[in-house]
């Protein structure tokens, strides 16, 4: 299994360039909103056409500028989940199911049936779109894309529309839904929850561009750019300058890093994650920052601590002066040192981050 994708397509004030392989691994497509990441599945369904580019599928062209060829959508055994489902209102959930099925009506029968029980759609089989909730909707659209075997399955913002709640028992179920289908899967998605959660692989579309392309947790681990740290979540970055092959100066929070790996020649920015601090009761050791609390946030199972360098020499009007500390609120309640505060930022924590 393998999806091979080049395209370039110019709009008004936008142009798209994306380049990625599949391995048949699922991959993430993730993004900010306007990037790209919708129109590229367009493209790879047949919805919109490139300008130039080619679009290979298990070995299969779909699309190349080059060679003139352009297959309908209908011909590439694409299955395209919509972020709004795309149910025919006038048909019932069994009938939406069975609408792409050319069989024999009593082979058809069955093979709906096995859907139906596959996708615990029991009961609904006769209910119209407009009778089922967002998770029923959802699993009708799936189950009618997989009746057919596509090779290729593209997910557009599959769980932006639904509840917390129901969206987490949806991602669970659909997780174990999709495990009985053995070809390619894109997500495309701006949730880095999602993405970590559904995909091996991931690719990072920045302003129509495809900015990193590598493992889900390897890019998690160490972002390399800058859009890709703001994408995976990483709440503090700041500007750094190089003081030498083992040391950085986090220029935001006034803060000399020393580092165990070589920094990278491009390095720009240096980030850490909100969870990533280590408190501690002393302020001796490398990379430890005294900090000033400037505001306390209270959320369900933990606080989120915001804080500044209490050494600093920063202007008061830098806005990436303010570090951000997410703590178990247990832990923080119980702390030994209450007078005081003390933050370790540990080799593994520090993200050494190149431009875009």
């Amino acid at each position: 299994m393998s999806l091979k994708v080049s395209i370039k397509k110019k709009f008004k004030g936008f142009f798209l360039n994306v380049n990625f392989e599949t391995n048949g691994e699922y991959l993430g497509l993730l993004g900010s909103s306007g990037s790209g990441k919708s129109m590229t599945l367009k493209c790879i369904a047949g919805v919109e056409t490139p300008d130039e580019g080619y679009i290979v599928l298990n070995g299969r062209i779909l699309y190349d500028s080059e060679k003139k060829i352009n297959i309908r959508p209908q011909d590439r055994n694409v299955g395209y989940l919509f972020q709004n489902y795309a149910l025919f209102p006038n048909m019932t959930a069994e009938e939406n199911i069975g609408i792409g099925l050319k069989l024999p009506k009593k082979e058809k029968k069955i093979k709906v049936n096995e859907l139906v029980k596959l996708f615990h759609l029991d009961g609904l089989e006769f209910k119209y779109p407009s009778q089922l909730s967002g998770g029923q909707q959802q699993r009708v659209a799936l189950a009618r894309i997989l009746a057919y075997g596509p090779d290729v399955l593209l997910l557009d913002e599959p769980f932006s529309a639904l509840d917390t709640y129901l969206k987490e028992q949806l991602q669970t179920e659909v997780l174990e839904l999709l495990s009985t289908y053995h070809g390619d899967v894109i997500m495309v998605t701006h949730s880095r929850d999602e993405v970590y959660k559904f995909c091996k692989n991931l690719a990072i579309i920045d302003k129509g561009r495809t900015v990193l392309l590598g493992k889900t947790k390897d890019i998690y681990k160490q972002p390399k750019l800058l859009s890709a740290a703001r994408l995976t979540g990483c709440k503090n970055i700041s500007k750094c300058e190089i003081l030498s092959p083992h040391s950085i100066y986090a220029v935001d929070w006034d803060i000399v890093i020393q580092t165990e790996k070589a920094v990278p020649e491009n390095c720009n920015y240096v980030g850490i994650r909100a969870h990533s601090f280590q408190m501690i009761n002393t302020k001796d050791g490398n990379n430890v920052v005294m900090c000033k609390i400037v505001n306390i946030v209270e959320e369900v199972f933990e606080y989120t601590i915001m804080l500044e360098n209490a050494n600093a020499n920063t202007k008061e009007d830098n806005s990436n002066a303010t570090i951000w500390y997410k703590i178990k609120k247990e832990e923080w309640d119980n702390r030994e040192n209450k007078e005081s505060l003390y933050l370790k930022i540990s080799e593994d924590a520090i993200l050494m981050i190149g431009d875009r």
